[in-house]
């Protein structure tokens, strides 16, 4: 489970940057503001690590895991259907809030 996570993360890092010049045409992104697109996900990314661990360790791995993996899909589908430059980048922030809940969590113990 913790690889379809992390497989997750991955795919959706690597379409975001595959997209990125498609996303600059459809939301008339200037270069310097496109960056904050991949900008968004990656200072998220860092910022919540703490945060999803101490979740973890308060309300259970395993809970906090699937909750992650929810709501990172609904955060994923938001930055696929965001029409704004602005929704987008809060969309790409929104989508690792629950990434690093799923992150951070150790395997249980056996």
């Amino acid at each position: 489970m913790l690889c379809l996570g992390v497989l997750m993360i991955v795919l959706d890092t690597t379409i975001v940057n595959v997209a990125l010049p498609s996303i600059r045409a459809d939301l008339k992104f200037t270069e310097t503001s496109l960056v904050w697109v991949v900008n968004a996900y990656m200072l998220s990314f860092g910022g919540f690590m703490l945060l999803g661990g101490r979740l973890g360790d308060l309300y259970g791995h395993r809970r906090m895991f699937l909750a992650g993996l929810a709501l990172f899909t609904v955060a994923s589908g938001a930055c696929g259907l965001a029409r704004t430059r602005e929704l987008l980048i809060a969309a790409m922030l929104a989508v690792n809030a629950p990434a690093r809940a799923r992150r951070t969590s150790p395997a249980p113990h056996r």
